[in-house]
């Protein structure tokens, strides 16, 4: 079984795809939809200035020079694989001896409790993890029984869209949590110099309350969507990718041709409102020209975004699997010719590519570059956050065990190039994996087996963009696409003040879309939306806004 995986956070079986899980919550304007904190929270936000005081000093821990420099906060690019290793850590974790426990996420089956993988990292790191591994999809329920008992391990693996869902988590993260600032603060960090790798935004999304919380997974990208087309096909018929909204509408009617069983999209609404220019990338708000605080579901340019996605909706340019409520797989329509264009997360691209090309060599995915529908403006790109999940660290242990703790966590935050990111990620050479003829490894059935994501997810580390002989165009592809489009990416008021939702925008954000999602299917009219908008104001937009205009003027902004 040939599986390669590149810094495992872009695998969706491993990891929901992370930038396509962008951009799921970004569909419903953030991490709100299905939230069950307590009932009348008003929201809290942490003050930007305290976060910027309490963060780590950044130091590149790039150890193996890129083949295409990423404009950040795109990761760089590697054509193929290094063939010489860095030796990153030298010292032993945890010189005590004394076993650590740590929980974290998994999307897929259980790995054996005896398990090599396991047993070699933790032979060369110095310590003895006993991870207790939790299905991924229930993982929020589990959290919430850990943390109402106030039973936590030494490491806490937790995601940001489960906190979102975690009640009074502002609180209960200081009373069960280790404050991270006198140990990383600043200079502070130069005793972990993995963990002073990961970027200052992620840091700054870590801060809970003024105080430095947790470790951050930072994200591979900022971008929650991309608009992938099959530039093969496109080129065997002489149709160019769309560079204007009437040129993607005139692409859908080009490609679509249900006596073949072929239409042109699957789902590109997150694409179409960027495309339209509905910006709005903390949580759907954004702030005008004018100093006025709205949301995207206000715009204008939302509506004309309604109006063209149900154009694409009524003309049956969607494929009906998709179109319907029982719903299809995109990437299997997508591989195997039944539509040529869709929206997720760019994690997908490797992910889809690299099988779809040893089945069909002329199988070309690529990223349709940005452009916007309105003339003289530019596009706009949401950019999702920089911390994705977090590792955080028990209270009441004491300095030295702490320490230890870190020194495990920068331990699994060497970078792509050094022997320790191979371990974590790959096992042990003859065992879990060999060499193609490039250096590249390719995993085994036992890989499969012992493989979790462990050690990955316990510390952040900074992302990479890794191709291969075989999709040997892969990472400048996408680094140049993220490259192009970092020129658009929306500013962000609120950036560097971590805002917890008011839970009354939380619990009406879901049901707005599926009111949404009516209309562009065509069981409501377009005109309906008025009412719709006008629900949201009353039913807590209106009350969110002034919450979050508030966080802007009391960080003077």
């Amino acid at each position: 079984m040939r599986r390669s995986l590149e810094g495992a956070s872009t695998n969706r079986r491993n990891f929901l795809g992370l930038v396509g899980l962008g951009a799921a919550t970004m569909a419903s304007g953030g991490a709100l939809a299905g939230c069950s904190k307590e009932p009348g929270s008003t929201g809290t936000a942490t003050n930007a200035q305290q976060a910027a005081g309490v963060v780590p000093t950044f130091k590149d821990s790039t150890l193996v020079q890129p083949d295409v420099k990423g404009i950040r906060p795109m990761a760089d690019g590697y054509v193929k694989y290094p063939t010489s290793l860095a030796d990153a850590i030298t010292e032993k974790a945890a010189p005590s001896g004394k076993p650590i426990t740590a929980s974290t996420p998994w999307w897929g089956p259980a790995p054996p409790t005896a398990n090599k993988l396991v047993e070699a990292v933790n032979a060369d790191m110095g310590a003895t993890i006993n991870f207790s591994i939790q299905d991924g999809n229930t993982y929020g329920d589990k959290l919430n029984t850990m943390l109402g008992a106030r039973d936590v391990p030494d490491l806490t693996c937790i995601p940001g869209w489960e906190i979102s869902k975690l009640a009074r988590f502002s609180e209960g993260v200081h009373a069960l949590f280790e404050d991270l600032g006198p140990f990383l603060t600043g200079d502070k960090v130069n005793a972990y110099p993995m963990l002073a790798g990961l970027s200052t935004a992620a840091w700054q999304d870590s801060v809970w309350g003024g105080k430095l919380m947790g470790v951050p997974f930072p994200v591979d990208a900022p971008y929650p969507s991309v608009l992938f087309y099959r530039k093969d096909v496109a080129d065997e018929r002489g149709i160019a990718a769309p560079t204007t909204l009437d040129e993607l509408y005139e692409f859908g009617k080009k490609f679509t041709n249900p006596g073949k069983g072929e239409w042109a999209f699957g789902d590109i609404w997150l694409e179409v409102q960027q495309i339209c220019g509905a910006g709005g990338s903390e949580n759907g708000w954004l702030k005008t020209a004018d100093g006025k605080v709205v949301h995207r579901h206000e715009l204008p340019e939302y509506k004309q975004a309604i109006e063209f996605m149900a154009k694409l909706y009524a003309e049956k340019l969607i494929h009906p699997d998709l179109a319907s409520s029982e719903g299809g797989d995109v990437t299997t329509l997508f591989k195997g010719g039944k539509i040529f264009m869709y929206a997720t997360g760019g994690g997908s691209w490797k992910e889809t590519w690299r099988p779809a090309v040893q089945a069909n060599p002329k199988f070309n995915m690529q990223a349709v570059k940005v452009f916007g529908a309105q003339q003289g403006k530019a596009p706009v790109r949401w950019q999702t956050r920089a911390g994705v999940l977090w590792t955080f660290i028990k209270k009441g242990q004491g300095q030295e065990r702490v320490q230890e703790l870190l020194r495990v966590l920068n331990y699994t935050a060497a970078p792509f190039g050094t022997k320790e990111w191979e371990l974590q990620n790959y096992g042990v050479e003859g065992t879990h994996f060999k060499r193609d003829a490039s250096g590249s490894p390719v995993t085994n059935d036992l890989w499969v087996k012992e493989f979790a994501n462990q050690y990955i997810f316990l510390g952040g580390r900074p992302p990479v963009v890794v191709g291969g002989p075989d999709i040997p165009t892969y990472a400048p592809d996408f680094v140049g696409w993220g490259n192009d489009a970092a020129q658009y990416l929306e500013k962000n008021p609120w950036d560097g003040i971590k805002v917890e939702v008011p839970t009354q925008q939380a619990a009406i954000e879901g049901p707005t879309q599926d009111k949404v999602t009516d209309i562009l299917r065509g069981r409501a009219p377009v005109s309906s939306y008025d009412q719709v908008l006008s629900d949201w104001k009353a039913g807590g937009g209106d009350a969110a806004r002034d919450f979050y205009a508030k966080v802007l003027a009391d960080n003077g902004r």
